[in-house]
């Protein structure tokens, strides 16, 4: 159930961030100048572009650390759906592969254990 949940953030994580971004793409190109002037435009943009700063890096923290303890593989994925769309895929994602695996270690511990 859990992972299904995940899995729906990482679509919905996907498609809303990219439903505002295309039309900005599509009207001024890859305008980083604008981009940064708009992000910055006012102080609840600001807020929200100063949280998300620090939310991706206590995510990247998080990844790095988490992403070793439990020997997964391919943290780089994370890292490129971070940059690529945004933490609100990378995050999900990370969490839906991580439970995965969370699951798969105690199925391993059960049959071990008996």
């Amino acid at each position: 159930m859990l992972q299904a949940l995940y899995l729906t953030f990482c679509i919905l994580g996907t498609i809303l961030p990219y439903s505002q971004f295309v039309p900005f793409l599509l009207e001024h190109g890859l305008d980083l100048q604008l981009f940064f002037e708009e992000l910055f435009a006012n102080r609840i943009s600001s807020f929200f572009a100063l949280d998300f700063t620090i939310s991706t890096l206590v995510f990247l923290t998080f990844v790095f650390s988490e992403g070793t303890w439990l020997k997964m593989k391919h943290l780089w994925i994370y890292i490129a759906s971070l940059v690529t769309v945004g933490l609100s895929l990378a995050l999900p994602l990370f969490l839906l592969v991580r439970q995965h695996k969370l699951e798969a270690m105690s199925s391993q511990s059960e049959l071990t254990s008996t």
